[in-house]
């Protein structure tokens, strides 16, 4: 819980928790600050109160009155997180919000962790299931006991003293196994669950796990690479990079400990390269996600405390807002309880022209007009994890008219997604409804790089993106370079050294429903139905979602090429999730294709 009146004006230190409720009581502040685009500000408490009003009665809408559950069936731990928002909401006193202290609407809530208290076990834990109605194990769930903790906090003196009783012997069960079993590694949930301990320990009396929690964030921040990111294998995880960022930024708010404030504008830094001009992740880096077209990440409260992060923030707002989208009613929640309002810096990617290239050297970034590159040099054998995903493929090209067009990111089980494959590609695939696959591939296939190296020009005056692999003793390269803002040339090239067959992989992202069309008047529209095209047999280009690529001879057109959902118990993925790919034989004879890539 911020010590401190929501959405502050930068550098105040916080007091106690005790007067989080007071303080959402009192009548907010006017901060009207002018924002100019040479003069950014952050202030979005008045329309964050607004949207987080209209979003109770559809959530108070979603709760069975009889239990107190949320959401639809199956009921899962996670439905009770709206409890957070329908807090805040509660405890906020503003001239737009109607639910200021509203008698239904804590009753509400305190049904609604009554159905948590009810589903805990012996140690606190409830069943992991999912709404496909598959079962993990039992969890801890720390996006549930977080908000739980701090709509706690926020109600407490409200609560009738049984209500308020039961709610407690619930918390602190919870809180005592995650205390004692919780926070052994450095990975995303312990740190989440690190947040939340420092907020039970305010909220129970319980300052021994506030200075657990404390330390424990300490060495998160003592952790991170110097980047701004945090690995969970090896490389950066740009998805979860924001699950420590918003553990910080709460913390931080709750504890009033600024130190970690450097941490964060490093973290922010990070996203700043790592996120496409249309407000998505950038997925070529990240060790455990693949790309996601419908994720536009606002950022969180670790991103208000700083200009860096506040930046970004405005940024993204307007790509919501851009997409059609409005902000959830979570994170209006947790920015108006633990945000900080203040100046904002631009960000250096949103120029017609920029470059980075991460202080290992191990990740690059072009912004050339309409274009938006990323390379990776980060490599690793492949894990017997299912979440640890193959780091197979290293570029991706991003047009502004178009969206994501080449890269997609990696997955596990699928040889042809990698740039480049060594051997018998047929060895190595899932098997449908196999729960428990073997994920490192035979003998006999190498579909990861045992190295690689980038760099971002490839000759003097010429920027682009060009990368240099080795599989074994085969040596591959791909570049990619823009040439005007509409063409881009990608070149492939391997002379293979052995006798195992050697393919590249060019892979695109599908828009299903959307038509493919080529060269020779042929066209399909992208859906269950597979397809296998040769370069003649398109003359010799396709167009499809706003882009035309040419294909060389040789080479081929595949789909659908389906991925591992590792989030998924037995792996299976929807068709939106596999990639439209060109396939590329290379031997003695053919050791290079070029592809032009225009957007008409």
């Amino acid at each position: 819980m911020s010590n401190q009146r929501p959405l502050r004006t930068g550098g105040r230190r916080g007091r106690s928790l005790a007067l989080v409720a007071a303080l959402f009581s009192l009548e907010s502040v006017s901060m009207a600050a002018v924002s100019s685009p040479e003069k950014p500000v952050w202030n979005p408490r008045d329309p964050f109160v607004e949207r987080l009003a209209g979003c109770v009665r559809p959530l108070l809408d979603g709760q069975d009155r009889k239990t107190g559950r949320f959401g639809t069936t199956p009921w899962i731990s996670t439905d009770q997180n709206v409890l957070f928002p329908l807090a805040v909401a509660w405890a906020t006193k503003h001239p737009k919000n109607p639910w200021h202290h509203d008698r239904a609407l804590l009753g509400a809530i305190m049904q609604g962790g009554d159905a948590l208290v009810d589903a805990q076990d012996a140690r606190g834990m409830w069943t992991f299931r999912k709404k496909d109605g598959s079962t993990w194990g039992q969890i801890a769930q720390p996006w549930t006991y977080s908000r739980w903790v701090r709509a706690f906090a926020l109600i407490k003196g409200a609560m009738p003293a049984p209500r308020r009783a039961k709610w407690e012997r619930g918390l602190r069960l919870g809180y005592t196994t995650i205390a004692r079993t919780g926070l052994r590694r450095i990975h995303n949930i312990p740190c989440h669950h690190a947040m939340g301990l420092y907020c039970a320990g305010e909220a129970l009396g319980r300052d021994d796990w506030k200075k657990q929690a404390k330390a424990f964030l300490h060495r998160v921040v003592r952790q991170q690479h110097g980047d701004g990111y945090w690995s969970e294998h090896r490389g950066p995880v740009v998805l979860y990079n924001y699950v420590y960022s918003e553990a910080l930024g709460c913390y931080a708010a709750m504890s009033g400990d600024r130190t970690v404030l450097p941490a964060l504008r490093r973290a922010a830094r990070f996203h700043a390269w790592l996120t496409y001009p249309d407000g998505t992740n950038v997925e070529t880096v990240d060790e455990r996600n693949p790309y996601h077209p419908e994720r536009i990440a606002l950022g969180n409260a670790g991103f208000t405390l700083t200009p860096e992060g506040r930046g970004f923030l405005i940024r993204q707002r307007a790509r919501l807002e851009a997409a059609g989208r409005k902000v959830s009613a979570d994170a209006a929640a947790q920015i108006l309880l633990h945000g900080e309002a203040g100046p904002a810096k631009p960000l250096p990617a949103d120029a017609a022209r920029a470059e980075w290239t991460s202080a290992d050297g191990k990740i690059a970034v072009l912004r050339a007009g309409p274009w938006f590159l990323v390379g990776s040099a980060h490599t690793a054998p492949v894990s017997g994890s299912r979440w640890i995903q193959d780091r197979q493929n290293f570029l991706s090209v991003f047009h502004d008219k178009t969206g994501l067009i080449v890269g997609g990111g990696n997955t596990k089980l699928q040889p042809y997604w990698s740039s480049f494959a060594v051997g018998n590609r047929a060895r190595l695939r899932h098997r449908r409804g196999d729960a428990a696959p073997t994920f490192v591939p035979p003998s006999g296939l190498t579909h990861v790089p045992s190295a690689a190296s980038l760099k971002l020009a490839i000759a003097k005056n010429v920027p682009g993106v060009a990368l240099a692999l080795r599989y074994g003793a085969e040596r591959a390269a791909v570049r990619a370079v823009p040439e005007g803002d509409a063409q881009l040339r990608v070149t492939y090239a391997c002379r293979p050294a052995g006798d195992r067959p050697v393919h590249g992989h060019l892979t695109l992202i599908p828009h299903v429903g959307r038509v493919v069309r080529t060269g020779a008047g042929a066209s399909a529209k992208l859906g269950g139905d597979p397809i296998a095209w040769t370069a003649k047999a398109c003359g010799g280009w396709i167009e499809h979602a706003g882009w035309r690529l040419t294909l060389p001879a040789g080479t081929r057109l595949l789909w659908p090429r389906t991925a591992h959902n590792p989030y998924r118990k037995t792996g299976h993925s929807a068709l939106g999730e596999a990639r439209l790919v060109v396939e590329m034989p290379f031997d003695r004879e053919r050791t290079q294709y070029e592809f032009a890539l225009t957007i008409p």
